[in-house]
């Protein structure tokens, strides 16, 4: 440390001297720093490094309320997609073990899940994964700086590093990519003090036990979905409607599965408090919207999953008069990712009205750092992003929902193509299909271009991804329809689809 006090970066008594030099001879320490060292973040430094841009990364993860840290890598690597996804792994297992009786595997004794073993090698993982972005960032001469950053002036960041240091950075350019971190309700006696959120649920050692899953996002369903397919007593309360934003048949399908795999729902119901008991449990106490009537009941976690809040605050903005939306307190962004202080960037999560999605950012970051390095003009185009719901019945899909579609194209406006279809995979475990759809949202002239397509089945992730670029080319119905499919597979439904909601024909599939 006493050596990397020495070098380039002088700590505070040297700190305007420093701004002062800088700013007069018009140099800069880098070219680029990106504060935030998630995907988006890293993806954008690399790629500006390998264009030959001189880059320094800050990242700094304050610990959760309950004390949860981790590594180098953001949300989707630490607690986000990659445990998510992991977990989501370990609960499909348990439904194919219990189908893999009825294809003649002999399983005695009773099937059980261990948590522990299960959490160890998880996080065995995600630390393999930090280490592995650290020595990108070495390999690609990017400079990593675990400080907490803060905006000084457009062309200047002060560093602050855990013993309470502060260091100045200069730069031509400066990105944000702090993305976010989960909400806990204010009004709520106990929520703080007695709950969890994701960012805490992937790293603990023990079971979570009987637990409360409060909220209907798609984090909510998705740790819902894998708590209740490892064995354990789950519930989740939801205030109004679930997945707000995406297509709400498609909802009703993966909530109606998840309640037949075993997940309870309190519906149109709102917690009020949160005791801790002398025996350690947890009681909730809730209301009933739809009745006036209060019920409690106790458990051993409580989860708040009620969305997420950008990390802006502490980055100085509103002294350098960066545009925030006032309602969401996200970073308010151009095209190109620039704020309202030029030489000052930003865009993944913080950036208003940009999905909340790893892809997204990732892809943002690149093009980014190709236009600051003046080796394109590319911008990122957020039309036709596609996404997968990774529940117990998978929910993958791309463009408008059928609400959305109607509400820009009017009713008589588009066609609606749709299937219940019956996984091969299902019919010999006996298992039941009755939520596996498909549905094709078409212009209803002309070519009959696709505007929307919603798949729930096994793997809907592969398959919307494939279907997904499709939509970068303009495709259509005829398009579809002219595709040869892969047989047999859940994703050959999509070929033959020909059932329209408007004729009210049975939509069954049948044969094979």
């Amino acid at each position: 440390m006493a050596a990397f006090c020495r070098g380039r970066h002088r700590w505070k008594r040297t700190n305007f001297l420093h701004v002062l030099t800088r700013n007069l001879t018009g140099k800069y320490d880098y070219d680029l720093v990106v504060i935030g060292g998630g995907s988006g973040g890293l993806a954008c430094s690399k790629e500006a490094a390998q264009l030959g841009q001189k880059v320094a990364v800050l990242d700094y993860v304050e610990p959760s309320v309950k004390g949860t840290k981790w590594g180098l890598g953001g949300t989707c690597v630490n607690v986000g997609c990659i445990p998510k996804k992991l977990m989501h792994q370990a609960a499909l297992l348990g439904t194919a073990v219990k189908d893999a009786k009825k294809y003649g595997w002999q399983i005695s004794g009773p099937i059980c899940h261990d948590w522990a073993t299960m959490a160890e090698a998880i996080q065995n993982h995600v630390r393999s994964l930090n280490w592995g972005h650290r020595v990108q960032l070495q390999d690609k001469k990017v400079k990593y700086l675990n400080v907490k950053g803060s905006l000084v002036d457009k062309h200047t960041v002060k560093g602050l590093s855990k013993a309470g240091k502060e260091m100045i950075l200069t730069a031509k350019n400066i990105v944000i990519a702090t993305g976010g971190r989960p909400n806990y309700p204010t009004n709520i006696p106990g929520a703080v003090e007695h709950g969890i959120t994701s960012d805490d649920i992937f790293w603990l050692k023990k079971s979570p036990g009987k637990t409360l899953v409060v909220g209907a996002s798609y984090v909510a369903l998705e740790c819902a979905g894998f708590l209740t397919g490892i064995g354990l007593d789950t519930t989740v309360m939801v205030r109004s409607i679930a997945l707000r934003g995406f297509d709400q048949q498609m909802a009703g399908l993966v909530t109606d599965y998840m309640d037949a795999y075993g997940t309870k729902f309190a519906w149109m119901c709102v917690p009020k408090r949160v005791d801790k008991l002398s025996s350690g449990a947890l009681q909730v106490t809730w209301t009933d919207t739809h009745t006036g009537n209060e019920h409690k009941d106790t458990y051993d976690s409580v989860l708040w999953a009620v969305g997420r809040a950008p990390e802006t605050k502490a980055l100085g903005l509103d002294k350098l008069g960066v545009q925030l939306r006032k309602e969401t307190g996200k970073i308010v962004v151009g095209a190109d990712e620039s704020t309202s202080v030029p030489n000052i960037y930003a865009f993944g999560d913080i950036g208003e009205g940009r999905p909340e999605l790893t892809p997204t950012a990732i892809k943002a970051g690149k093009f980014l750092a190709r236009r600051l390095a003046g080796h394109s003009t590319e911008l990122m185009n957020y039309d036709n992003v596609p996404t997968t719901v990774f529940t117990p019945l998978e929910y993958g899909c791309v463009g408008l929902s059928e609400e959305e579609a109607e509400k820009r194209h009017g009713k008589d406006g588009i066609e609606v193509y749709h299937a219940f279809y019956k996984p091969l995979e299902f019919s010999v475990a006996e298992r039941d299909a009755s939520q596996c759809y498909l549905k094709v949202i078409c212009e209803r002239g002309g070519d009959q271009k696709i505007l929307g397509l919603h798949f729930t089945g096994p793997n809907a992730g592969e398959v919307t991804q494939g279907f997904a670029m499709g939509f970068q080319c303009g495709a259509t119905y005829s398009h579809l329809l002219q595709t040869v499919g892969i047989h047999p597979t859940c994703a050959e439904e999509l070929t033959k689809v020909n059932i329209t909601k408007r004729s009210g024909l049975d939509a069954t599939v049948t044969g094979c």
